[in-house]
């Protein structure tokens, strides 16, 4: 089989690997600017490039065209989204060219905040309460009832990219005419404090057959606006939070019509201990958060997905594999220095470091919760008071 991959952010290496050893031929759709990233060669057999990376409607025209002329001569079976922001290229181009996968419908579930709260309401799955921002008359009756403050997301963006906090409705109203006629592109969510979970799932033939259950010590939210230090430690599986969320990725990835793939969800633990339901995306988890799932579980979502995809591709059985019931946490945090020296974080649970330039961040692995909690508290503080260097959060998406 030909997979065509997609992504216009330098991830998904060992995805790349596994599908190529698995026999497929290889070819890799990416942003121009990332040309000479170290990407693994070996597994790709040939590179495309776009100068234009975003969703816009002239630019699914123009990539529809360039695939056009790719399959004169090549052909493709499958094409697969590696990041969040080529969920709809690869969803608009299997629609063009009538290929299996998720379709624009069902794409739009996992990519558009304000589709996915709105289906996820539909099937009883609870959520923070939401307005699009459509009509003026809504959004007033929103305003004047919701005990603030209230979140203002783009609908379309990944992580906590364009997120702004409003306390009033004063400050909700100037927000929304500061958008013009962008304003359709947005939605208001009522803020829910408490802690965010995430979940990291297979699904196969529309049923989850794999589910890692982990809680923020620091949300994406709090580090991109705050400048803090990345913090995420795994549940574990015996306990009644994990339990209970499993069983609701269940609901939310049949509700959304998720047949088979990767998938990232996160969950808010209310100070009552309801979860309501913030957001998904049907790919692995970023963050080196599936290099810490696997350090848990021995699981390579990266890996297995490619092995998922070309299970469906060649119509035959997908098995998961055996999975640990370790523990596991990641600290990432930027530096001021380009290349930090990590090697006073020497104990024996350190399993992963990251090698990125101004980054500095480990992944620790015990048999014992608690073991890996002590660590990642010890390591945050040292890098806070040593290493750490913050940036303010981007207005727009990176691509």
């Amino acid at each position: 089989m030909t997979f065509l991959c997609i992504s216009c952010y330098f991830k998904g290496a060992p995805f790349l690997r596994a599908c190529k050893a698995a026999g497929n031929t290889v070819y890799l759709l990416t942003a121009k600017k990332l040309e000479h990233d170290p990407w693994p060669w070996e597994a790709i057999d040939e590179v495309f490039y776009m100068e234009d990376d975003s969703n816009s409607p002239a630019n699914l025209g123009n990539l529809a065209k360039g695939l056009a002329w790719m399959m004169r001569d090549r052909q493709v079976n499958r094409i697969v989204a590696l990041d969040d922001f080529d969920v709809e290229k690869a969803a608009y181009l299997r629609e063009e060219f009538r290929l299996p996968g998720m379709g624009q419908t069902t794409a739009r579930y996992f990519r558009d905040k304000l589709a996915m709260r709105i289906r996820a309401r539909e099937a009883g799955v609870p959520v923070p309460d939401f307005t699009p921002l459509f009509n003026n008359q809504v959004l007033a009756d929103f305003a004047n009832r919701i005990e603030y403050p209230c979140l203002i997301k783009p609908r379309g963006e990944a992580s906590a990219t364009g997120i702004k906090k409003l306390h009033s409705a004063d400050e909700l109203w100037a927000a929304v005419h500061a958008l013009g006629e962008k304003r359709h592109e947005y939605l208001i969510e009522q803020f829910r404090p408490g802690d965010v979970y995430h979940a990291d799932a297979i699904s196969v033939d529309g049923e989850v057959v794999f589910c890692q259950i982990s809680r923020y010590l620091s949300t994406p939210f709090e580090v991109a606006h705050g400048g803090g230090i990345f913090r995420s430690v795994s549940v574990p599986h015996d306990e009644e939070d994990a339990q209970r969320l499993r069983a609701l990725t269940a609901e939310v990835m049949q509700a959304f019509g998720m047949r088979f793939s990767a998938s990232h969800t996160e969950f808010i633990k209310l100070p009552n201990g309801e979860f309501v339901f913030l957001e998904t995306a049907s790919r692995v988890g970023g963050a080196h958060l599936a290099e810490m799932v696997e350090a848990a579980t021995g699981v390579n979502l990266w890996a297995e997905w490619a092995r998922l995809e070309t299970a469906m591709a060649h119509h035959t059985a997908y098995q998961v594999p055996e999975r640990k019931y370790g523990q596991a946490g990641i600290v990432v945090s930027l530096s001021r220095f380009e290349r930090p020296d990590m090697s006073g974080f020497n104990d024996p649970e350190v399993v992963w470091k990251i090698d990125k330039k101004q980054h500095i961040g480990m992944i620790v692995a015990s048999e014992r919760a608690a073991r890996v909690r002590e660590l990642l508290d010890d390591y945050a503080g040292r890098i806070a008071r040593d290493f750490h260097a913050s940036a303010p959060a981007p207005p727009k998406s990176a691509h």
